[in-house]
């Protein structure tokens, strides 16, 4: 074990590859083993270290981290003057989401405000504006619920939605994601699924009422 610091010890490098917005990346970084896992085999103790060190970090090219899939390379101890840790230059693999503009997600209504709506993409949570909940003029109830004045439809907390990323800040520790389910496909479950039923019965009725034209139209020639 060498008793050096070497340069950027602490800037682990990434290497990317996207899949939408959940992904598998390698991180290659210095990762501190405290003294209290020296009893266990280095592979183990690295492992430890990992989940208490990546467990739901967030980086602003990364993402968020969703679970440590594996360690792939484990290289040579380092000692630091005056940290009584051991620091081992480790690749391993993350899961991870990254919010991307423009992406369909998938998620619950988990708060309903006067404002808006909160929602659990899983990971992490979006924001929806209550002008963006509905193409619909929108009011907020004391019952905890969003309802639109022409529709009728409400959305309240546990609904499941299908939303787009229209919005990403990074200010703070955890980005901002603004959501819409104004586009077409876009919205409650319920609501497309009433949305489908409604397209296929107007489908079926304008072609009764194109055979009926034709109908009448061949009828006229004789």
């Amino acid at each position: 074990m060498n008793n050096l610091c070497p340069p950027k010890l602490f800037k682990p490098t990434f290497t990317i590859n996207f899949n939408k917005m959940f992904y598998l990346t390698e991180v290659e970084d210095y990762i501190r083993v405290a003294p209290k896992l020296f009893g266990l085999p280095t592979a183990e103790s690295i492992k430890e270290q990992l989940e208490e060190t990546y467990s739901d970090y967030y980086d602003k090219e990364l993402g968020r981290v969703a679970a440590i899939v594996g360690v792939l390379n484990i290289g040579e101890g380092i000692i630091i003057p005056g940290d009584g840790a051991a620091y081992y230059k480790t690749k391993f693999e993350l899961l991870v989401w990254k919010p991307e503009l423009h992406e369909l997600v998938y998620g619950t209504i988990d708060e309903i405000t006067n404002f808006g709506a909160f929602v659990n993409l899983g990971v992490m949570k979006g924001m929806i504006h209550i002008s963006q909940t509905m193409d619909d003029y929108v009011s907020f109830s004391d019952a905890g619920s969003l309802s639109g004045k022409s529709t009728g439809r409400v959305l309240k907390a546990g609904d499941m939605c299908v939303a787009r990323v229209v919005a990403i800040s990074h200010k703070g520790d955890d980005p901002k994601i603004g959501l819409t389910m104004r586009q077409p496909g876009l919205g409650k479950i319920e609501w497309l699924k009433e949305d489908k039923v409604k397209k296929q019965k107007d489908a079926e009725k304008m072609a009764k009422v194109q055979e009926k034209t034709a109908k009448a139209s061949k009828g006229g020639k004789k």
